[in-house]
């Protein structure tokens, strides 16, 4: 794929559990870890029920377009585990239990496996590819750019980086992403917007981003500046120079020492 444009990445995490605050979610910034590692980037992320509809309607939507797409939990064999169908019932395909898998199955719980109902742990949408699972060897299944793997973080992490590994080697650079930002102290949106209309119309191929903060100290904004790094460095220059001409000092943030709000 050397040389293709490289298309986006999103997440879905399914489960009542994150929704009624019962657990929290670690699958987005471990994700996002794993993309920065390869030069990669998450276009969006959602976070829904075991509504089966809701899964369903979500699936139909996203499998319409051109992103990779990781969904996480909602595979097992119990009552609330409605992932795999309802990828089927989005693909418009049967469930069928996919016989590599059961095989996968037959070797840890002998054959035939019993209780029958872990067979449902295989039952994947028709014409599904297999994600090995290193920690039970039950695996994930994948079809259409979309890879759907268990919710605990365990096997989900190691699944997702075999995906990003085997199928999308040819689209990571750990070089080709570069990110700076400033803080500029004092300063509020309003007294920066002409300044970054102007900047977003001379560089279109950065990504600048505003992130403001209401401190003990006072205002401050964040301004950051993420793409290719031959076109980072020089354009942050260029920002840091317009910053103190608007009458602002500025200092420079370390991308992984920001301080939570």
């Amino acid at each position: 794929m050397s040389g293709a444009p490289v298309r986006g990445f999103g997440l879905i995490v399914i489960g009542d559990e994150l929704l009624s605050g019962k657990r929290q979610d670690k699958h987005l910034p471990h994700l996002l870890g794993l993309l920065a590692e390869r030069g990669l980037e998450l276009r969006w992320v959602r976070f829904i029920s075991d509504e089966a509809p809701l899964i369903t309607r979500t699936l139909r939507e996203t499998l319409t377009g051109d992103d990779v797409v990781f969904s996480c939990g909602g595979i097992g064999a119990t009552p609330d585990d409605r992932t795999r169908q309802c990828a089927a019932e989005a693909l418009g395909r049967p469930l069928a239990y996919h016989p590599e898998g059961v095989a996968m199955l037959e070797a840890r719980f002998g054959r035939p496996v019993q209780p029958p109902h872990r067979l449902n742990l295989v039952a994947f949408p028709e014409g599904a590819d297999l994600i090995p699972n290193p920690v039970n060897q039950v695996p994930g299944f994948s079809v259409d750019h979309h890879y759907f793997m268990p919710g605990f973080p365990s096997m989900a992490w190691p699944m997702m980086a075999w995906v990003l590994d085997q199928h999308y080697a040819g689209w990571q650079n750990p070089d080709r992403l570069a990110e700076q930002a400033i803080a500029v102290d004092g300063a509020r949106e309003s007294d920066v917007i002409p300044l970054l209309e102007r900047f977003e119309a001379d560089y279109p191929g950065l990504r600048l981003s505003c992130l403001p903060t209401l401190r003990d100290e006072g205002f401050s904004l964040e301004l950051g500046l993420r793409g290719a790094p031959a076109e980072v460095g020089p354009a942050m220059s260029v920002l840091r120079v317009a910053v103190e001409e608007l009458g602002f000092g500025w200092r420079e943030v370390g991308l992984n020492d920001r301080r939570p709000e």
